[in-house]
């Protein structure tokens, strides 16, 4: 899609904004006004945040949420009516190269992601919660895969997402239709992992956040890659990537610390390596 101008007065940084505590890294979407549609500039921003927080030891889980009533209404398609003519090739790269890059950083991202929805998630949006490791939602959120309804094939990953986590046929009521989503019907399909009344949604993204970051980051990691493989390998691949991936975690030192706390009966302490 055609990219949109940046806002003036608003950098980057300020639209997609970025802390680090207790080892937990907080991605906020805040651009409310816009329910967080993401404009390509804040995309590479986002992409960006997702393979620094997979590289730095100091961060060992990573929270995603928005500000004001969406967590993110997908891609900012203001400015494609002026966009000029197109030739063969243009969109597939475009999205090739923007939604899609933006799924696989999350997908990619070696550390376990927690999207905390905190409104609307439409289109791009709704595929960018989806990938996340796990899925916390406000009661007010709602999901919507709104491209049908502009007349408009489902990209950002939602054909390779959707149909993985709720099978086929529910995929493609979803995707048919275009309906709203709420969060309960999102958790009784498997989409979401809790609901919580607005005010909790953050304390609870916070708690998991810091189970997940006192954990064994490396164990997490290897696990997430095990998983997110396994309905694309047949059973033999999915044995041998399971062993491997054990050989490997048990070079690290929060494995040897797992089984020496176990034969000591004491509380395991991980450092995340």
């Amino acid at each position: 899609m055609p990219a949109s101008p940046r806002e003036p007065g608003n950098p980057v940084e300020s639209l997609v904004q970025q802390a680090t505590d207790n080892q937990v890294c907080r991605i906020t979407l805040n651009r409310p006004e816009s329910l967080n549609a993401l404009t390509p500039d804040q995309r590479e921003r986002l992409i960006q945040l997702l393979a620094d927080a997979s590289a730095d030891p100091r961060v060992r889980a990573v929270v995603l949420t928005g500000t004001g009533r969406g967590f993110c209404a997908g891609a900012d398609l203001r400015g494609g009516a002026a966009a000029g003519e197109r030739i063969p090739g243009d969109v597939a790269r475009t999205i090739r190269l923007g939604a899609q890059r933006l799924i696989a950083a999350v997908l990619d991202c070696e550390k376990p992601v927690i999207a905390a929805v905190n409104g609307t998630a439409a289109g791009l949006g709704a595929h960018l919660a989806f990938a996340c490791d796990l899925v916390l939602a406000a009661e007010s959120a709602k999901f919507v895969e709104v491209f049908v309804r502009r007349g408009l094939v489902p990209d950002g990953g939602g054909a390779y997402l959707l149909p993985r986590l709720i099978g086929p046929q529910r995929a493609k009521e979803l995707m048919f239709f275009g309906d709203a989503l709420t969060a309960a019907d999102a958790e009784r399909l498997g989409l979401v992992n809790r609901v919580l009344p607005d005010g909790e949604l953050g304390r609870t993204a916070r708690e998991w956040a810091a189970r997940l970051a006192a954990g064994p980051t490396r164990t997490l990691a290897l696990t997430k890659q095990l998983v997110n493989a396994s309905l694309d390998t047949d059973r033999a691949t999915a044995f041998a990537a399971e062993a491997a991936a054990q050989e490997i975690n048990m070079t690290t030192r929060d494995a040897r610390e797992g089984v020496a706390s176990f034969v000591e009966r004491r509380s395991a302490e991980y450092q995340g390596r």
